[in-house]
């Protein structure tokens, strides 16, 4: 069994027709935004030939730049509707980063609910969502819904981080997407903290520095 089989299979275990996934891409980064992704997928559409399309539908993380585009691809065609929530460096580094993150994972879900939906949200319960929602612990590996959302998120803040790398290539955003990684580290300690950087966040790179 494909693993889209599987994670198709735990989401029709929900009984639910409409399900809604959401998860987030740039969580734990130094710079850049939190993008939080949202898809709606109508189960009564997902037959075996979008089921097969869907094969290879797994956690981001698992797959490589571009596997995820191409997968970007195939979610966009077989979801009734897809959603993103961005949101900027101040306003995390102002309200928090857990706070934000319920916040972005709630709004991406709304964007795509509809009356009877269910919504997977990975890993947390997020506050006044108004449609019925359940949390999955690794719900991007478990849920196709979830997955699909962590494509979408990881590929659109990709996608803004390749081009910020465009604008200011000191820091080599396009490379280490805004993660703590030593050649990153190394660039911040070179160059300084760019607007994009985080200032709220701990880091050995920014002693100094702020």
């Amino acid at each position: 069994m494909s693993r889209g089989r599987t994670l198709v299979e735990h989401d029709r275990k929900t009984g639910a027709r409409w399900v809604v996934g959401a998860d987030e891409a740039g969580r734990g980064c130094l710079a850049g935004p939190l993008v939080a992704g949202a898809v709606l997928l109508d189960l009564h559409r997902i037959g075996p030939a979008e089921v097969r399309a869907l094969g290879a539908l797994d956690d981001s993380k698992k797959h490589n730049e571009a596997e995820r585009e191409r997968l970007f691809g195939v979610v966009v065609r077989l979801a009734v509707r897809v959603g993103v929530a961005s949101r900027c460096v101040e306003g995390l580094d102002a309200r928090g980063l857990h706070v934000t993150n319920l916040e972005a994972l709630g709004a991406a879900a709304r964007t795509v609910a509809r009356p009877g939906a269910l919504c997977r949200i990975d890993g947390f319960r997020v506050p006044d969502i108004g449609y019925a929602q359940e949390p999955v612990v690794g719900g991007d590996h478990l849920s196709a819904a979830i997955a699909a959302a962590s494509i979408v998120a990881k590929v659109t803040r990709d996608r803004f981080m390749h081009r910020a790398h465009e604008r200011h290539p000191e820091w080599n955003f396009a490379q280490h997407k805004g993660y703590g990684t030593a050649a990153h580290q190394d660039a911040i300690r070179t160059h300084g903290i760019h607007a994009l950087h985080r200032r709220s966040f701990r880091s050995v790179a920014y002693v100094g520095l702020v």
